[in-house]
């Protein structure tokens, strides 16, 4: 390979890794043959891919490695659990040479609900399922532990391992032991609790293991309003001990579970600008994640997305080998398939990973998106365009947009700017400082009149082209006086819409239509930020006019306004005499001699007049 085919090479991955979210999840590395030689795990996968392409990267592993790399692909997941997770499974598939062998899962722990008559709850690093239901791995172990504790403090399940049977306790085989003494136990086995209300609670812990803890959480807040209602505070306080325990309890994994077999996951996305799809494919064997993909589509024909995927489907079960008799997907199909049965998962782990799969579209769609418009600038901008034309409503697409701002102190140096943006993107050679003229004292809406006013009748005289939205840095009362003077007196069509701050002073919504209305914006989306660019900027231009303005006035001197004397005899004065009353009282001569005898008479001539 040579250098510029080398730094190519660089500049593409770079490319890749700049459009990669912070979010956890796990990093693949192709070679030149397309094969997985390095399977990594992340916190926040952009900040951690992009360490590979440091300059400050001195092991020689790492260097090699990254010499090797052609292409990356990634799978966005919800916990750095998950992450690692993920990234166990994938390594054990496809044994990348780069990676140092990792541990099996099944070391990893799981809680098991036993099938004995009294149930018991334990952790197990032996998965049998005769013998009981396994939930987990859990690949951190102070997440385990907290399920475990939770499920104690709120159920008291028997800890001892003793087989206890319904004839043994009615005959009386068994006594309380000291877990009962100490309340970590309501001795079932002795009677003292009966076996519905141990099934209820072995019941909740499933709820809490599946990670349906929102429904179980929901069902104690009720018991526990009804029991105050009926005065019964104790079991009130208990249940409501119980709801905060449940309300503080971090879920379990998304990625892994026993439960989960063999199956394949299919989730698709639209993209209406180019009448695209992405599905994304995940495949689950043996409990765990160890294939995803995301794919795209050109639709030619407008097909539904149940006929693209149906479509897509076979294809992609056929490239990937997967015999799986259980397809995930997250509508009813009207075909069906010899070899396998679709299902449509309302809840728990199946419904996780088809929210997990729809999670990877959206990201792939938002990632192909940012590519698309860092090569083409201009495409940005016109979708951006094209959404403020549509939220408002707007006839025209708003290429010219002008903004203004005022800025004074108690009404002194009014000034005012107006910024003028065109394709989304500042045009400076287009902006204009105004000075107030014709209003006395500080009166922000007669000044933003005044402003307004001059712009637009002189733009209509000079039949200059008119913007296509007028933005002011305010609410609705700057929008109402701009409106009076643009449609009342000028009689011009020009949309207004107006940027609202909070009480902090922090722009909130955006405002349009008479009487003008809040319009459903999003406040961290991409089209929010640009209306944000143009109202500061507007506001810094007028601010930064308005200082100039009052800098030129803190250096007024008498001097300035002698004719016949500029700014260098000025100076050279106030340095030789250090006040301007000393020059206001020196001699004719005292004066010649630092400026000479002409420019001496001027000033003694103005001084004694």
């Amino acid at each position: 390979m040579t250098k510029e085919e080398n730094e190519k090479r660089i500049e593409r991955l770079k490319n890749i890794v700049l459009n990669m979210p912070d979010k956890p999840g796990s990093y693949q590395f192709y070679d030149a043959d397309h094969t997985i030689i390095y399977v990594g795990k992340a916190k926040r996968l952009k900040q951690r891919v992009s360490s590979y392409f440091h300059k400050e990267v001195d092991r020689f592993k790492t260097k090699v490695l990254v010499s090797k790399i052609q292409d990356i692909s990634y799978t966005v997941v919800n916990t750095e659990e998950d992450a690692l997770l993920l990234e166990n499974s994938l390594i054990k598939k496809y044994n990348p040479r780069y990676n140092v062998l990792l541990k099996d899962g099944k070391t990893y722990p799981s809680i098991c609900i036993t099938n004995e008559y009294l149930p018991r709850v334990f952790k197990t690093r032996q998965v049998n399922k005769r013998y009981g239901t396994f939930f987990g791995p859990y690949s951190h172990t102070g997440s385990m532990f907290a399920v475990l504790e939770l499920i104690h403090k709120l159920y008291k399940p028997r800890t001892c391992r003793q087989i206890i049977t319904k004839e043994g306790i009615e005959q009386g085989k068994y006594k309380p032991c000291l877990e009962y003494h100490i309340h970590n136990c309501k001795a079932p086995c002795c009677g003292k609790q009966s076996l519905e209300d141990y099934q209820a609670a072995i019941a909740q812990a499933r709820e809490i293991l599946k990670g349906n803890t929102r429904e179980l959480s929901q069902h104690v807040f009720e018991q526990m309003q009804q029991k105050a209602a009926e005065l019964k505070f104790e079991e009130a306080e208990e249940l409501k001990q119980k709801y905060l325990l449940i309300e503080n309890f971090c879920a379990k994994s998304e990625v892994v579970s026993h439960t989960i077999a063999d199956v394949d996951v299919f989730t698709i996305v639209d993209d209406d600008t180019n009448r695209t799809a992405f599905i994304n494919y995940i495949h689950v064997k043996n409990g765990a994640v160890n294939q995803s993909f995301t794919f795209e589509y050109k639709r030619k024909l407008d097909e539904t997305d149940q006929e693209l995927l149906l479509t897509a489907i076979p294809e992609i079960r056929e490239r990937f080998k997967s015999k799986a008799k259980e397809i995930i997907v997250p509508f009813e199909m009207e075909w069906t398939l010899n070899e396998a049965q679709f299902f449509v998962p309302q809840r728990g782990d199946k419904k996780h990973l088809l929210e997990l799969g729809e999670m990877n579209c959206k990201q792939y769609k938002f990632d192909r998106l940012k590519q698309t418009e860092k090569l083409n600038p201009e495409q940005k901008q016109t979708r951006l365009m094209k959404e403020l034309q549509q939220k408002l409503q707007l006839e025209n697409l708003p290429y010219h947009i002008e903004c203004f701002d005022n800025s004074n102190i108690s009404g002194t140096d009014a000034v005012a700017g107006c910024v003028v943006f065109k394709g989304m993107k500042p045009s400076k050679k287009d902006y204009r400082k105004y000075n107030i003229k014709t209003v006395v004292g500080p009166d922000d809406y007669a000044s933003m009149q005044e402003v307004v006013r001059r712009r637009y009748s002189r733009m209509v005289e000079e039949g200059a082209a008119l913007p296509d939205l007028i933005i002011t840095d305010g609410g609705l009362g700057q929008m109402s006086v701009v409106r009076e003077v643009v449609e009342g007196e000028l009689g011009l069509h020009i949309p207004i819409a107006g940027l609202a701050k909070d009480n902090r002073h922090r722009t909130n919504e955006l405002l349009y239509g008479n009487p003008p209305q809040t319009i459903a914006l999003k406040t961290n989306s991409e089209l929010f930020h640009v209306l944000t660019q143009i109202q500061d900027e507007v506001h810094r231009y007028a601010i930064q006019f308005h200082r100039d303005k009052r800098s030129k006035h803190a250096l007024h001197s008498e001097l300035d306004d002698i004719k016949g004397i500029g700014p260098a005899t000025r100076d050279a004065l106030l340095k030789a005499f250090k006040s301007l009353k000393r020059v206001r009282e020196a001699s004719a001569e005292e004066l010649a001699a630092v400026v000479g005898a002409a420019k001496a008479k001027i000033i003694a001539a103005h001084f004694n007049k």
